[in-house]
């Protein structure tokens, strides 16, 4: 707009310059600029600013239906459309999301466990089902890797442990974790990839001892454990992706804050109707 041009540059430029290279009258410049803004255009500026502060709580990750219904849970009244065209006029873009790599290696020479899931991934009550991977962070001090499980019904992460070594003490530290918080009742699934630090014996052995049934993927096959793919995503597009970690701990302390305060209990799910893990476990509870 012409009139915001000049309002915006009149410190470097005169004014009546301006208005003569815009072939406008300098008395409707400051007729317009004098003007009392309308209710929608102050309005528009306080859902803008809103917003901004959704986009940046969110870790840049939401689009425009669930920074709509953050704006609605807090009470402001604005449609859907008109948030997407207040995102699109400020330039206001989720973070790009990236592929992912394949972390864990099979065991040769073992035999997989049948695939119980079969890419079933709802599931009707908390710690009936199970999902786990492993994935790596880079720091400036090397690798740190992250193993995690979580429940498919509520998609909350249930357990996670980190550790500069890629090994079963990195699973069973998750699993153990698992179980301390959420004590599960004998036949949950718990399923992952074919990866050799979940066919070890020490791992299979806490399983049955619990009496949790094990599933894998099947070889090659991302799709089947496509949820615990999904947080991995995730994870590396809000967060790993847009940080340089000096050390190992600084990973740690941001990884952490990621899973637990914002991941679990802050982050809205399109899978969970728009609300977060605890949340939706919280709803369903007095439901």
């Amino acid at each position: 707009m012409k009139y915001g041009f000049i309002r915006a540059h009149q410190d470097q430029f005169k004014v009546l310059r301006m208005c003569e290279v815009f072939e406008i009258s300098r008395s409707g410049y400051y007729s317009w600029r004098d003007r009392k803004e309308s209710k929608r255009v102050e309005d528009n500026r306080t859902v803008l600013a809103e917003i901004h502060k959704v986009h940046e709580r969110s870790k840049q990750a939401y689009g425009t239906v669930k920074t709509w219904r953050e704006l609605k849970a807090k009470g402001m009244s604005c449609g859907r459309h008109r948030v997407a065209r207040l995102r699109r006029q400020d330039g206001i873009e989720a973070r790009r999301r990236r592929r992912f790599r394949i972390t864990t290696q099979s065991r040769m020479g073992v035999v997989p466990v049948e695939n119980k899931l079969n890419q079933r991934f709802e599931v009707g009550k908390m710690n009936r089902a199970w999902v786990g991977d492993i994935t790596f962070i880079a720091t400036a001090a090397g690798w740190l890797y992250l193993a995690v499980l979580i429940d498919l019904y509520s998609r909350k992460v249930v357990g996670w442990a980190m550790s500069e070594r890629i090994d079963q003490q990195l699973v069973i530290g998750a699993l153990n974790m698992a179980i301390l918080q959420s004590r599960p009742e004998p036949g949950l699934i718990h399923h992952t990839d074919q990866g050799r630090q979940y066919s070890s014996t020490a791992y299979v052995e806490i399983l049955k001892r619990h009496g949790m049934i094990p599933s894998m993927s099947r070889r090659g096959n991302c799709y089947d454990n496509a949820v615990a793919e999904s947080f991995f995503s995730s994870l590396k597009n809000e967060l790993v992706h847009h940080c340089s970690f000096k050390t190992r701990d600084e990973a740690r302390t941001a990884i952490f804050e990621y899973i637990e305060v914002f991941y679990n209990r802050q982050r809205r799910h399109q899978s969970l109707d728009y609300v977060s893990p605890v949340d939706y476990e919280r709803s369903m509870a007095v439901a």
